[in-house]
């Protein structure tokens, strides 16, 4: 059998967790550098549409379409690894930022705007290849060995964590006559490496056909006018969308405020570590003491953020911002992603999954967007000043939904 055939679980089930532990580790390694993809071109991206751009308020574009591309990207990478497999869809995602990567750095060689955001655009797609890890690895797995394989991937996210900013530092010069294109070039290498990696995965199960019932349920606009998933819905958008807000402008206010590039990538290392780490024990807090809960929580700490962002410009406060806002952005996103699912029932979970993951990717390129042009016309404080409103907003709807039980959908 191929690699890239579709196949059922029945076929798999003799090999036990053995299979699913070897993909699970093979999809730990490969999250480790395609997470590390979006480490640079948050790093990288304002800095070079600065440089760029003529108009400077668009010096987040880059990064924006990076998100852009992740949006967009979700569905079709989901049809193509439904019907080529899981690995022949990883290898050409991998095979998708070797191009970026070029282009970015190209673009940048040649000083052309334009070329360095399709760079960035087309490597958001990859994105959507890597965002699918975490449940690739659990294809193959029983029940039992499910959160322990979706563990060993957000492992991975930590190494990114690391490998992506270092990759900026050890690359960023490594063309004198185009300074910050070896990063993309080293974003370029990450894929490649990647390439390596993904084809040692085993053919994983993949249902050739949707199962019975899978299109059924409600129609999506009845679901999505529950109050519950509006609820859901914007607690994920004002997580992930401020996380973005705050993360690209971060960057940016560091060089301006006098700090070094190699200071703010290490900022950004932080964060995302700060992102993933807690995701080890995140599962069970929401165990003991609820999502809605620990949703708060996270959207709290995204404030706490902001008010540290606003006390100070030294790197200590740009770093405790930073950290403080990946450990919000956990706390609060998987929460909302949790609440996600008592929304829908088990036939609509796909078209209900992918509406919400389309809605909040949309938002982070609009979030990342606006940082960029904000920060040009009012600066890091005003930034951090716009983050309290929706915060209040998300956290008076889980309140009112606490208040209020509305049964989950049978």
């Amino acid at each position: 059998m191929s690699a890239h055939s579709p196949t059922s679980d029945k076929a798999f089930a003799s090999e036990g967790d053995g299979l699913a532990r070897h993909n699970a580790l093979v999809l730990a390694c490969a999250q480790a550098l395609g997470g590390a993809n979006p480490a640079i071109v948050v790093s990288l991206g304002g800095l070079v549409g600065q440089v760029l751009a003529e108009d400077k308020a668009l010096a987040t574009l880059p990064v924006s379409l990076t998100n852009l591309g992740l949006a967009l990207g979700t569905i079709p990478a989901a049809i193509l690894m439904r019907r080529a497999g899981r690995r022949t869809g990883y290898l050409f995602g991998a095979g998708i930022c070797v191009f970026a990567g070029c282009l970015a750095a190209f673009g940048i060689a040649s000083a052309s705007f334009l070329l360095f955001c399709l760079g960035t655009f087309i490597s958001g797609f990859y994105g959507s290849f890597v965002q699918s890890y975490r449940f690739a690895a659990t294809d193959a797995a029983s029940n039992a060995f499910k959160p322990r394989a979706i563990s060993w991937v957000m492992t991975g996210g930590l190494a990114a964590g690391i490998i992506g900013p270092q990759t900026v530092i050890w690359t960023r010069d490594l063309i004198a006559t185009a300074p910050f294109a070896g990063g993309f070039l080293g974003q370029a290498g990450l894929a490649l490496l990647s390439i390596i990696v993904v084809s040692f995965l085993r053919p994983m199960p993949v249902s050739a056909a949707p199962q019975a019932g899978e299109d059924g349920g409600r129609p999506l606009r009845e679901i999505m006018a529950q109050p519950r998933f509006i609820v859901a819905v914007v607690a994920g958008l004002v997580s992930y969308g401020l996380m973005s807000f705050i993360m690209t402008a971060a960057p940016l206010a560091m060089i301006g405020c006098g700090h070094p590039v190699g200071t703010a990538a290490l900022g950004i290392q932080w964060h995302i570590l700060a992102m993933f780490g807690p995701s080890f024990f995140t599962g069970r807090l929401i165990g003991r003491f609820g999502k809605g809960r620990v949703t708060a929580a996270g959207l709290v700490l995204i404030a706490l953020a902001a008010a540290i962002g606003l006390s100070g410009i030294s790197v200590a406060h740009f770093w405790a911002t930073l950290i403080l806002l990946g450990i919000g952005w956990n706390f609060g996103f998987i929460g909302a992603t949790s609440l996600v699912t008592d929304c829908y029932r088990p036939e609509e979970r796909t078209k209900v999954q992918a509406a919400n993951d389309f809605l909040v990717f949309g938002s982070v390129a609009v979030a990342s967007f606006s940082s960029g042009k904000l920060l040009n016309m009012g600066g890091w404080d005003s930034v951090n000043w716009l983050v309290f409103p929706p915060v209040i907003v998300a956290l008076v709807l889980l309140a009112v939904q606490k208040r209020i039980k509305i049964p989950v959908p049978a």
